[in-house]
């Protein structure tokens, strides 16, 4: 592929496109920018603000957030609004194309978690871990199962629903709630991808469980990682 340097303005760093008709090399050309695919992600379960976005995405610059925004916006994948008051602030959030590219994340997902070095015990944002479980969901292991499951990570609440071997998240009030989990995205990874038991994370003030505590045991086993490709295969 032939990468060509575009300026985008007087001052602005140069950004590289492939000249292809590709579409695959135009996605590249659209969110191939380093973090570009990571503010999308953040942004799947709704609109930030971008102090939000900037405290989920802990290894991000003010600045390189700010230009991953403009190019994301300039190229009709993330829009901004203001919210009515008594918000009265400014939010992020993806256009209805912008949403379509979950499933591309979701193949990202399954493909790196076959990486002999990925790591599931690295930090990870609420967002994140929620898209995870959307990816890694095994309707097989979630038969006949239908529940209300809420987690509180600091401020932030959020509400899964399973029922009819589907799995649907979104930030919502726990009052419903058969089973809350309360603690951090981290040590609820560690409990469904680490194997760490939730008894161990409960003696270390981790991670609370409330509620159906035979529902929280069968809840961290619905989500089974690929398995690791073999080196050279």
């Amino acid at each position: 592929m032939k990468l060509k340097k575009i300026s985008e303005g007087p001052g602005a760093p140069s950004r590289r496109r492939y000249e292809e008709a590709c579409a695959a090399a135009h996605a590249l050309d659209l969110v191939g920018e380093r973090w570009a695919l990571l503010v999308m992600r953040e942004l799947m379960l709704g609109p930030k603000r971008f102090s939000d976005l900037k405290a989920d995405l802990p290894g991000i610059s003010a600045n390189v957030l700010t230009q991953r925004l403009e190019g994301l916006e300039a190229a009709g994948i993330v829009t901004r609004r203001r919210l009515p008051p008594p918000a009265s602030t400014q939010v992020y959030e993806l256009t209805p194309w912008g949403y379509e590219s979950e499933p591309i994340l979701q193949a990202l997902g399954r493909w790196a978690a076959r990486s002999p070095s990925h790591d599931p015990s690295r930090p990870l944002s609420a967002v994140s871990l929620f898209l995870s479980f959307r990816t890694m969901f095994d309707p097989a292991r979630a038969e006949g199962l239908a529940a209300r499951i809420g987690f509180r990570f600091g401020a932030e609440t959020f509400l899964v629903r399973i029922a009819d071997g589907r799995l649907e998240v979104a930030r919502d009030q726990l009052d419903q709630a058969e089973l809350i989990f309360t603690g951090s995205a981290r040590a609820v990874a560690a409990a469904v991808y680490g194997g760490e038991s939730l008894d161990a994370l409960a003696a270390k003030g981790l991670l609370s469980v409330e509620g159906d505590r035979a529902l929280a045991e069968r809840f961290v086993t619905l989500f089974p990682l690929p398995p690791k490709v073999c080196p050279g295969s």
